[in-house]
């Protein structure tokens, strides 16, 4: 029984200096979390952070639209049959979306540079939309009726100024100075995504925003420097 005793005692005993060494690294460690969270609520959120979020936001959006234009094409085809010719001109305007596929807008295409501050987006390309069509807007003019009227060149003429039409308006489209407005366009878009929750977590953080063509020179070794997100978020 003496010994029954004395195990216990020495039980409620190592309990006791347990629970007096427990005491002060509880009180340790409540001190460096209360430390700890004052030092983040006092210094905001990491702009990584937002920066992540933000990426998130925007790939969730699928496909950004920041530009669109108005074209007008103007379009002559011509048919030959029985030693006769008919042709047709059509003129057609067409509305034109300039798109960029979030999906592709990858956290490695987000990079951070911690020694300047700044926020580095490399955008994808841009994409033009089909043209929309403005029907109201169509007109045709035809020569030699009678060729028109007694076969089908009518609607092959249709077809092929239809065509012609559509290529027209993209060509246009796809032009340097349409182009060149629809890049800063999407710029200032993705600039400002990006930019906006940063000022709003209260963080100087400056974005910079490139297309990867356009990231040559000293844009490249800053684009290099610079840490990938994925790496920062890992």
């Amino acid at each position: 029984m003496a010994v029954g005793s004395l195990s216990q005692n020495e039980l409620r005993s190592w309990a006791m200096r347990g629970a007096a060494l427990a005491t002060p690294i509880l009180f340790i460690l409540g001190v460096w979390w209360a430390i700890d969270g004052f030092r983040s609520l006092r210094d905001g959120p990491a702009p990584e952070t937002v920066a992540s979020a933000s990426l998130q936001g925007l790939r969730e959006q699928n496909r950004l639209s920041a530009f669109a234009a108005n074209y007008a094409a103007v379009v002559t085809s011509e048919q030959r049959r029985f030693g006769l010719s008919a042709k047709k001109t059509l003129i057609m305007q067409g509305l034109v979306r300039y798109e960029v596929d979030l999906a592709k807008l990858g956290e490695q295409d987000v990079r951070w540079d911690a020694d300047n501050g700044t926020l580095r987006v490399k955008i994808p390309p841009i994409e033009t939309a089909p043209p929309q069509i403005d029907l109201k807007t169509i007109q045709e003019y035809g020569e030699n009726g009678i060729l028109r009227a007694f076969t089908d060149v009518d609607d092959v003429l249709d077809d092929a100024n239809r065509d012609k039409g559509l290529a027209e308006l993209t060509r246009q489209a796809n032009g340097p100075v349409p182009m060149k407005l629809a890049r800063e366009a999407f710029k200032r878009a993705i600039k400002q995504n990006f930019e906006a929750p940063l000022r709003a977590a209260g963080l100087d953080a400056k974005v910079e925003a490139y297309f990867a063509d356009e990231l040559g020179g000293n844009v490249t070794t800053r684009w290099n420097e610079s840490t990938p997100l994925e790496e920062i978020v890992k």
